[in-house]
């Protein structure tokens, strides 16, 4: 089982940058994708990033050239900083792992954090 505490998330002003971190411990070794969700209140959880153990990395449209995902393989720290920011990415964003290829469909995902919170305003 693999346990992921998210930290970093805060309230910016539109413009503003942050930068999320999720420590995973436990049993690592089976995750392939480690990727990044936020879901806003009344709207579905989807996905924003995900960088799989190869070091390739995808994104969500709306995010693409303003967020950055990154991962420090050694300490099983994944890391997503967001640049640019507007109001539309005020959600809680989550950090989840999978064994498969990096996906924006939640359920392929086992492993899920407690979340953090981003505000934009």
């Amino acid at each position: 089982d693999v346990q992921l505490v998210e930290s970093g998330g805060d309230s910016v002003q539109t413009g503003g940058s942050l930068s999320l971190s999720c420590a995973a411990s436990g049993y690592t070794y089976s995750t392939y994708c480690m990727g990044w969700f936020r879901q806003a209140p009344r709207k579905e959880r989807e996905g924003v990033a995900g960088i799989e153990s190869d070091g390739s990395t995808s994104y969500a449209d709306s995010v693409k050239g303003r967020f950055t995902v990154s991962q420090d393989s050694a300490k099983n720290i994944l890391y997503l900083q967001m640049n640019s920011l507007k109001p539309e990415d005020s959600a809680m964003y989550y950090c989840a792992t999978t064994p498969l290829y990096c996906s924006g469909n939640p359920t392929d995902y086992s492993s899920w954090g407690q979340g953090t919170q981003v505000t934009v305003s």
